[in-house]
């Protein structure tokens, strides 16, 4: 069975984004292009209407090709121990107040049991100071906390074949 990746609302935005001019912001829109074109296949990928109504947001167009992307993955149900799950991490001081959406990401992507979260927000989600801290109420709600990365740490050397040869001169 494959494992599962919660697309978070950044990848289809960076999926679909014009050409950054920031070079930082080019590459990641690059590695997400890559990501989704090259290894989502790989995986189970459900998300959540609140991710869909993020997407949907913004210049029409856009939300149009966000949508698009987005189209046939499963939805997860934004049920009652996702919103606790929520509140808890925010009342908690885990995520602050403004990070409402981003709290309850995590915890759809918990409660549903998700392996991954995959998301570009490293403000909120992806931040490493703050990696481990919703592992407490995660814990106490009985509740698996899944992987939060970006799509970059799919791309790594131990999926590289090659790395078993020996270099041309060796």
């Amino acid at each position: 069975m494959p494992r599962s990746i919660f697309i978070e609302a950044t990848i289809p935005s960076y999926y679909v984004a014009r050409p950054s001019r920031d070079l930082l912001q080019l590459a990641r829109q690059q590695l997400t292009r890559e990501w989704w074109d090259i290894r989502r296949q790989q995986f189970d990928l459900p998300t959540s209407q609140l991710v869909l109504d993020e997407a949907s947001g913004g210049e029409p167009a856009k939300a149009a090709e966000r949508l698009d992307l987005l189209g046939g993955i499963a939805l997860l149900d934004l049920n009652e121990q996702v919103a606790a799950l929520a509140t808890a991490l925010l009342t908690a001081g885990i995520l602050p107040a403004v990070a409402g959406r981003d709290a309850y990401h995590i915890a759809a992507a918990g409660v549903h049991d998700t392996d991954f979260l995959l998301t570009w927000n490293c403000r909120h989600i992806a931040n490493p100071f703050i990696a481990d801290r919703p592992l407490t109420c995660f814990s106490g709600a009985g509740v698996h906390l899944p992987v939060i990365c970006t799509p970059e740490q799919f791309f790594t050397d131990d999926d590289d074949s090659s790395q078993d040869q020996p270099a041309e001169g060796d």
